[in-house]
């Protein structure tokens, strides 16, 4: 196999449902970060061999192989092909593990990862439209083997399941609203997001024509422990709140990859190199485990410890997942989402893990520290997993 580094990653501003990017067509937030990531890096869009984009709503907007419809909305090469994959709220990170095999294993020498999700305009469940007698997900023979869970009950079982009390998940959630609001003040993201024009809402149902610059995550909310304690919680007898669970989001990331013997050649700064990728499978009816045995497989696989991650992303979905997973692999926790996470900032599904990527990358460098790890749960029962080192 061959050695694959990260060149340049970069990432839209997270906005919150129905806020600063909701009046954005899919293809043109995914297009931009595709064409910034690019202009960064430096390079002719001619040398990457294919861009692996990850989205969980493809339908509307998002439908027809979004990825490769961003592409050539920014003018960009119509000889570089696109694919657009679904492993639920892991799919760009998915979409960069593979993009990173394609180059290890010499299919390419240059491929990009990405993803975007739009959550203001395609709800969750819009790929089962009410109105036409598509058929349903799974069925029978499904149920037959598992339980179908939502992701709430999960939530709420892993809560269950390790003993997490509503007291620690408030306290968690307030973790990462407090962290989230300190990494702005200290301009921590500045490196990291491309700033976007966006449509000044809608009239008569279809975007402005005035336009304004998002430059912020527009998730954060002040707010105290006895503010979270008073929120409802999303199930009866549950103990994770709106405030203790990840937010509807948009958003879209992109991250470079190629051959460190390509970057040489082409003059680029290499700024990490990918050591290892993972997807693992996990109990559907829990659903939410996976970051526990993608981290564990990652560590066993590359004879590292815990202790030996110097920033790790795993997604807040819900705090019992970041919680559980904490109790099995016991972390330093002031290097697990420093600067706050998708309870905070926001989690537009198929857009997160390229942006967890790109958190993780900027912020080893910023600290100048050595080990990043990534690591997402995913409807169905999976876990994805990315171990990059910086150099």
């Amino acid at each position: 196999m061959r050695e694959v580094v990260v060149v340049e990653a970069v990432r839209s501003p997270l906005g919150k449902r129905n806020g600063a990017l909701a009046a954005m067509h899919s293809i043109d937030l995914l297009g931009l970060v595709q064409s910034e990531v690019i202009r960064r890096a430096g390079i002719d869009p001619n040398e990457i061999g294919q861009v692996i984009g990850g989205c969980v709503g493809q339908v509307g907007m998002q439908t027809m192989n979004v990825t490769r419809n961003a592409w050539l909305a920014q003018g960009l090469p119509i000889g570089v092909p696109s694919t657009t994959v679904d492993t639920q709220c892991g799919s760009s990170q998915q979409a960069t593990n593979l993009a990173f095999a394609l180059v290890s294993s010499g299919v390419v020498d240059v491929a990009m990862g990405c993803g975007i999700e739009l959550m203001s305009r395609i709800p969750m469940g819009s790929t089962i439209p009410k109105e036409t007698p598509v058929g349903a997900p799974v069925n029978k023979n499904y149920w037959a083997h598992h339980e179908f869970t939502s992701q709430f009950d999960a939530a709420e079982r892993i809560a269950k399941q390790w003993e997490i009390t509503r007291e620690q998940t408030d306290a968690f959630g307030l973790r990462s609203q407090e962290l989230a609001a300190a990494a702005w003040a200290e301009d921590r993201f500045a490196s990291q997001i491309l700033p976007i024009e966006a449509p000044v809402g809608f009239k008569d149902g279809k975007p402005t024509k005035e336009t304004q610059l998002v430059d912020r995550d527009g998730g954060l909310r002040e707010t105290t422990l006895e503010a979270l304690g008073g929120l409802k919680t999303n199930m009866p007898d549950g103990v994770h709140s709106a405030g203790s669970s990840s937010q509807i989001s948009d958003g879209a990331g992109a991250l470079l990859l190629m051959t460190r013997e390509k970057a040489n050649t082409l003059g680029l700064r290499v700024r990490a190199t990918v050591v290892d990728t993972c997807l693992v499978g996990s109990d559907p009816v829990l659903m939410l485990t996976g970051p526990i045995y993608a981290t564990q497989k990652l560590l066993r696989d590359n004879g590292l410890s815990m202790r030996e991650i110097d920033v790790t992303e795993i997604n807040e979905a819900f705090a019992s997942v970041v919680l559980s997973w904490a109790q099995e692999l016991d972390p330093d926790m002031d290097r697990v989402n420093p600067n706050g996470g998708a309870i905070a900032l926001g989690h537009p599904l198929g857009g997160t893990g390229v942006i967890l990527l790109t958190k993780a990358l900027h912020e080893l460098e910023r600290t100048d520290k050595e080990h990043g790890l990534v690591t997402m749960c995913c409807g169905g029962g999976l876990g994805t997993g990315t171990l990059i080192r910086r150099g």
